[in-house]
């Protein structure tokens, strides 16, 4: 068997789960996740969990929210006035924005509440603080040149 090591190219087919169950994503009906093991492309402790297995072999594995997507950071939430928001927006909870900082890179941001002219923006990943189940059968495995 083929086992699959840092530097190989790997597909999997997964469903991934929070702890009580909701499904959060899933390459079910896609194709196979594909990406170099080892190089940074997926989360630290699913890419940890795939090193070493054979190819065709399935797993399940809890990963901590540190090994996923980190902790909720409470100073990434913040509140600003109504209006700094361009007024076009229709600004609502679970409203994805984006903001440009300061050096120029792009900053995901979700609308958590709207109240007295005022807007609470996150810019948390919308998993940070959550372990994480997987799923997952190891499809492919491409060695390294």
């Amino acid at each position: 068997m083929t086992k699959a090591e840092k530097g190989d190219t790997v597909a999997i087919h997964y469903t991934g789960t929070l702890n009580d169950g909701t499904r959060f994503d899933s390459s079910e009906g896609r194709e196979p996740l594909s990406f170099e093991l080892g190089s940074g492309q997926i989360i630290a402790g699913l890419d940890a969990a795939i090193q070493g297995m054979d190819e065709g072999a399935e797993k399940t594995v809890t990963i901590p929210s540190d090994e996923a997507y980190g902790a909720h950071n409470p100073q990434q939430v913040q509140t600003v006035p109504r209006t700094d928001i361009p007024e076009d927006i229709p600004v609502e909870p679970g409203l994805q924005l984006q903001a440009k900082t300061q050096d120029g890179s792009v900053v995901p941001l979700v609308v958590t509440k709207v109240e007295d002219g005022m807007v609470t923006l996150d810019a948390n990943h919308p998993l940070a603080g959550e372990d994480l189940t997987f799923a997952f059968t190891l499809i492919s495995v491409k060695k390294a040149a």
